[in-house]
């Protein structure tokens, strides 16, 4: 007789029940962790040698079979932790899930994750460009696009859990994560991140993404990996919470990461207000909270809340927590747990049946195993996605006519980040992801600037130097900037101070019309690379010789024109008045080399705006535009501010903006909108794009306000000459802020919109006065704003 929990056709709740009534304590507890492997095709599976086992508290696996036949929760990154082919990766995995659904007593199957922020984390999986990428494009559907491409390539791998987006709202730009982030608007985060899970996750669910880290991560003390944050919750919910709200309440998120951190001396990883009152009880969240890697261990290792491994599980699996990764650190110590009493039988019972609901919703006990020979990696379709977000998210900060480049001119490309693929990789990308086991991965899909410029423009016409060395020799475990590393003694740092290349450069360059000067910074996670996780810095200025290089090159007097690649605004030390055109790329990916040369050479116009202020240096920070009137200090500090705003980005032509005109100019603050009407007009005379932004600014409130915060954009196309009317709607919802109590509130009292082409360059103001008594938002509120444009108006 087949089994209720064995039954497909039985609900959810059902298989649940009975399946949890069968299992043995340890059983139950296998289900709380996954194993971090090498699988092998033939059933020879090991642990996987980890260099961060020391961060971690990671030990060795006692008797993997045997304990493989209680069962495990998850397989940590089986093709994303070392370099192997998809098929026989896939074979491998395969070979283990097997195991699990015919040698164990229950047939418990594993859930396999992956990182998915820029493509599947698999040798040949796409390689797309960063989350800094996907929003300067402004473009959120262009994104879900993306996230639903790399969905499918996951999913074709067996992968059912991807450990993306990235929420965390920038706020210093020295901290090396900044690349994975969507920008220093908590909204346009918010936005971008509810797209990006409803395309990795589809319309079924039937891959989990994740949202982290959860939450605050970015406003980190100094900019620094895992530093305190010092924020109240009212801040903390305006700001940090508000991408988390809009994923999990308009996209379904499936899970949720913890993060590392601790906020007002209480680490994420054991706050039950945030795992369980808040994300939960208030939200409605019903998927699975997932630890950060090593995050149980370090709540007795750095934290120093809990005496032991047991004390750290059960602290942790108490506040919330459903499964700890990437292995299995302190959930080994679960049954010493209950004994000891810190943690009962009702809660882990209650733990497992969320984690098994999620593998009945996701079909794993029916399909367990992925289609080796229909493997979908490096389509056509995604390639082209990786293309056209790469084009379309290039900023343009300073031309004085150079661009585009003329088919007939000599150019000169020189720079350390020209001809070096995985200059073009952020930190999360496969082949950097290497760099910190000390493997490698010849990145060969990747095209470079020297290459897409060479195709574009014809070998003859392009000549290239170096110039210098970022990093002569990529390695794990190289500190690269001041601090100490995992306790151990600083080694000399190799970001390069050779300065022998420049002068072969400066003669290319002399011999040339125009010079394409590609600097920036390396990804490479915990100090091997120059930006990334663990990678953070105390300077802006260009790592190594660079800021040299560009000096000598400007002072040849041919035009420079400036690319910029990377996971972090520079500053190009005064040259940015002097250069003849500045491109900021970020980090591209594969495709980044054709799209940065479809911008240089005119086929494609500068689409990106900006998502991060540029400040004007390291003393500036923490810098962002939404900030607080007395942020800037009383005098203002002269180093405060941003040369570059956010929102701001050049183009090949320009725009008049019409009037700003209210349909009213009082509305009501219970479900009342705004309705907001302007035209915009392409006054140059070339097509292009304008990205047409409303800010809102709270003039009386009860709380401290910032000095603008962006509500509403819209991306209008025009020929020269034409002329669009757009309509902005803004749900009165939209313009609320946490009380003292902990609530979202909106006031009456009057408002200033501001509509422009950036935060700093507003073209138009109307006030608009919200009537009414103060109102508390119910948990569903708006949260969104539209826009309707109508052409040749």
């Amino acid at each position: 007789m087949t089994a209720i929990y064995q039954d497909p056709q039985r609900p959810v709740a059902e298989r649940v029940a009975d399946l949890l009534a069968r299992m043995t304590p340890e059983e139950k507890f296998a289900q709380m962790h996954a194993f971090w492997l090498i699988l092998s095709a033939d059933g020879d599976h090991r642990e996987r040698s980890d260099l961060s086992d020391s961060f971690s508290g990671a030990g060795q696996l006692n008797d993997l079979n045997a304990r493989l036949r209680r069962g495990v929760g998850q397989i940590t990154r089986p093709l994303g932790t070392h370099v192997v082919d998809a098929r026989e990766g896939v074979r491998a995995a395969n070979r283990l899930q097997k195991t699990l659904m015919e040698e164990t007593r229950l047939g418990i199957p594993a859930l396999f994750h992956e990182e998915c922020l820029v493509g599947l984390l698999c040798k040949e999986a796409t390689l797309f460009p960063s989350p800094l990428n996907y929003a300067s494009t402004w473009d959120p559907a262009l994104i879900e696009q993306v996230a639903a491409a790399i969905g499918e390539e996951a999913r074709s791998t067996g992968c059912r859990q991807g450990l993306a987006p990235v929420l965390d709202v920038s706020r210093d730009v020295r901290w090396g994560r900044t690349e994975e982030t969507f920008g220093e608007d908590p909204w346009l985060v918010g936005l971008m991140a509810t797209h990006f899970v409803r395309g990795l996750q589809g319309e079924k669910r039937d891959l989990l993404a994740t949202l982290k880290h959860y939450v605050g991560h970015s406003f980190s003390e100094g900019g620094r990996n895992h530093a305190p944050v010092h924020l109240g919750f009212c801040e903390l919910n305006d700001t940090f919470l508000l991408p988390f709200e809009m994923a999990v309440k308009l996209a379904n998120a499936g899970s949720v990461m913890p993060a590392y951190h601790d906020i007002d001396n209480q680490p994420s990883h054991s706050d039950a207000f945030l795992l369980t009152t808040l994300l939960r009880e208030r939200w409605g969240f019903d998927g699975i909270i997932v630890a950060d890697y090593g995050g149980v261990s370090l709540l007795h290792q750095h934290h120093g809340v809990a005496r032991d491994a047991t004390e750290s599980a059960a602290l942790a699996f108490n506040a919330g927590l459903d499964i700890e990764l990437p292995k299995d650190d302190c959930a080994q110590h679960l049954a010493e747990a209950v004994d000891r009493g810190l943690m009962t039988m009702e809660k882990v019972d209650e733990i497992v049946a969320r984690l098994l609901t999620e593998k009945f919703r996701l079909g794993l006990f029916e399909q367990p195993y992925a289609d080796e020979n229909r493997i979908s990696l490096q389509s056509a379709h995604a390639r082209q996605l990786a293309r056209e977000t790469a084009t379309r998210s290039i900023t343009l900060l300073e031309n004085n006519g150079t661009l585009p480049l003329k088919p007939t001119q000599r150019v000169a490309v020189i720079g350390p980040t020209a001809d070096d693929p995985l200059a073009l990789l952020s930190g999360y990308s496969f082949p950097v992801h290497l760099i910190i086991s000390d493997m490698q991965d010849q990145a060969a899909q990747v095209a470079t600037p020297l290459q897409g410029l060479r195709e574009a423009l014809g070998e003859a016409q392009v000549s290239y130097a170096r110039g210098c060395h970022i990093i002569e020799k990529r390695m794990a475990g190289a500190p690269v900037f001041p601090g100490d590393s995992a306790g151990k003694p600083m080694q000399q740092s190799p970001v390069s101070q050779d300065t022998s290349l420049i002068a072969e450069a400066v003669a290319l360059a002399q011999n040339s019309d125009v010079v394409v000067a590609c600097v920036g910074d390396l990804a490479g996670l915990f100090q091997s690379g120059t930006v990334g996780e663990g990678s953070d810095t105390d300077s802006l200025a260009l790592p190594g010789v660079q800021q040299q290089l560009l000096a000598a090159l400007v002072a040849t007097g041919k035009p420079v024109v400036v690319t910029l690649t990377g996971g972090r605004p520079y500053h190009l030390g005064g040259l940015e008045d002097r250069v003849a055109a500045l491109l900021v790329a970020w980090a591209p990916g594969q495709e980044g080399g054709h799209a940065l040369a479809d911008v240089l050479t005119g086929r494609a116009e500068p689409a990106g705006r900006l998502v991060l202020s540029v400040p004007k240096s390291a003393g500036a920070m923490p810098y962002y535009y939404n900030h607080k009137l007395k942020s800037g200090g009383t005098p203002f500090a002269f180093h405060f501010g941003a040369r570059y705003p956010f929102g701001y980005g050049k183009t090949w032509t320009t725009f008049a903006y019409g009037p700003l005109s209210l349909a009213q100019t009082q509305t009501p603050v219970a479900q009342g909108t705004i309705e907001a009407t302007l035209t915009l007009t392409n006054s140059g005379q070339r097509a292009g794009s304008e990205v047409v932004q409303l800010y809102v600014r709270d003039r009386v409130a009860s709380m401290v306000r910032p000095v603008q915060e962006l509500k509403a954009f819209q991306r209008v196309s025009l020929a020269p000459g034409e002329t669009a009317r757009l309509t902005f709607f803004l749900p009165t919802d939209m313009l609320n802020f946490t009380s003292r109590e902990g609530e979202r509130i909106v006031e009456p009292g009057e408002f200033e919109l501001q509509v422009g082409a950036s935060s700093g360059d507003i073209r138009q103001r109307a006030v608009v006065e919200l009537t009414g008594e103060t109102r508390q938002l119910p948990s569903q509120w708006r949260m969104l704003s539209h826009c309707e444009v109508a052409h040749g108006q």
